[in-house]
């Protein structure tokens, strides 16, 4: 490495370090950390102030332009599904179809039904507290803490999986469009390689997380919802819509052009926004049908939208803002030289990229952010797949979740955990979906 290399290499655990003990010491949100961190990387770097400011100023627009929609229209998306009841109503039938014994199985498969369109922390808000529910009526006994956290413990796997790795979530589509990967062909991997983590990561790691676990009467409780429940099947075609258009304009470009003349519109509806733009158009009359015309109601689903966006919309703004500083300071090429070299696999490089900043920043979505824009080159210089990338990625953006993750403490007070439980089960599980992820990735990129 030249001493230009090491130089931006300092520079870059430098922001991340100031980024971090803002974050944990300091107690400033992301926003404010991250555009600190960014500043810092590229004055410390070598480029200008003026230079630093431009490259904050198009990571953010970069960003926010590309992505806000999605994000924006999954909130509501997920807003609709709370207070219409559609998720608890999907949820209480899944995990009534079940006994005892398959219970956690049950519980893990509504968890990655229900969190395919939904933020991590929108998931659990919807689906923790039905959970809960279920495992107080367990009977009562010197093992009913160590049962309950093995109906809760694989929810929370299946939420996590896919909030890593299968798109249409907005964690790894934004990957998939900031590395111009295939979506459906992500979407296929992401399943292929959710499906065994989940499992391994769920049901079968809290046979040995929860023994011995404490449960206290948990801080927090379900968010208030409008009376009433639209059908099960309405509920479950607002969850899948968008699993389903994208699908289908993945199926259209597969077809023979004499096949595929008259179904254009496919591939069209597949676009994620306009995927999501219309599944918010029928999620409204399928789920509260003739109360969409009350104010009340069309109150209450945009203040629960706007609640989260700003703080989540800001945060990945200036996790933009970080990627487009490490890359204009060099650190992408610098990654590509690495690469190239052949001293680590690119996916193994991608993974570890995304573990650092995860740790760093707390935010999964952050992660994926930056570590998605800051490996391009390194892609285009390998020739390594973008869609088994951006699943290495993914796998890399829920590693070891601590105390600068919000998630940590919104698990910690829904299960009733102590601190040191919530990292012995929360934080253990996270890791093993990053770790068995990525395992999962590099033998199945070898064969596929």
């Amino acid at each position: 490495m030249t001493p230009e290399d090491i130089r931006l290499i300092l520079s870059a655990l430098l922001g991340i370090g100031v980024t971090i003990w803002l974050i944990v010491k300091g107690k400033l949100h992301p926003f404010i950390a991250l555009l600190c961190g960014a500043f810092l990387v590229g004055l410390a770097a070598g480029l200008s102030a003026e230079d630093t400011a431009k490259a904050v100023q198009k990571g953010v627009g970069d960003i926010l332009g590309g992505t806000g929609l999605v994000v924006a229209l999954g909130l509501s998306l997920g807003a609709m599904l709370q207070l219409s009841n559609g998720a608890s109503s999907i949820a209480r039938a899944g995990l009534g179809l079940t006994g005892p014994t398959g219970a956690p199985w049950a519980s893990l498969l509504v968890a990655m039904m229900v969190g395919l369109p939904l933020f991590f922390e929108t998931g659990l808000v919807l689906l923790l507290p039905i959970v809960a529910a279920a495992a107080a009526s367990l009977p009562a006994g010197p093992g009913r803490d160590a049962a309950s956290l093995r109906l809760m413990l694989p929810a929370l796997a299946g939420l996590s999986v896919v909030h890593a790795l299968v798109p249409p979530h907005p964690g790894p589509l934004l990957a998939v469009n900031a590395l111009g990967a295939d979506l459906g062909r992500t979407i296929l991997y992401g399943l292929i390689v959710a499906i065994p983590t989940a499992i391994v990561a769920g049901p079968l790691l809290s046979r040995f997380t929860s023994r011995g676990v404490r449960l206290d009467q948990p801080v927090l409780e379900p968010q208030l919802v409008l009376p009433g429940e639209p059908s099960r099947l309405a509920s479950l075609t607002v969850i899948l819509m968008p699993v389903v258009l994208i699908a289908m304009g993945q199926v259209h470009t597969l077809l023979p052009t004499e096949m595929s003349g008259g179904l254009g519109w496919l591939a069209v509806a597949s676009n994620p926004v306009l995927a999501l733009l219309l599944t918010n158009l029928v999620a409204l009359p399928l789920l509260f049908g003739g109360r969409i015309r009350d104010a009340a109601v069309q109150g209450a689903i945009w203040s629960e939208t706007m609640k989260p966006a700003g703080a989540i919309l800001l945060a990945i703004g200036a996790g933009g803002a970080l990627k487009q500083v490490l890359v204009g300071a060099g650190l992408s090429e610098l990654l590509a030289r690495l690469a190239s070299s052949g001293a680590v696999s690119p996916i193994l490089l991608s993974w570890l990229i995304a573990v650092g900043i995860r740790l760093a920043t707390g935010s999964a979505t952050v992660a994926t952010i930056t570590t998605a824009g800051i490996v391009p080159a390194l892609v285009q210089a390998t020739g390594t797949s973008p869609e088994w990338t951006v699943l290495a990625i993914g796998a890399g953006s829920v590693f070891f979740s601590h105390v600068n993750d919000p998630g940590f403490w919104l698990v910690k007070s829904y299960i009733g955990t102590s601190t040191a439980d919530t990292f012995r089960t929360w934080s253990v599980l996270e890791t093993a979906i990053s770790v068995v992820g990525l395992l999962c990735i590099l033998m199945a990129s070898a064969v596929l």
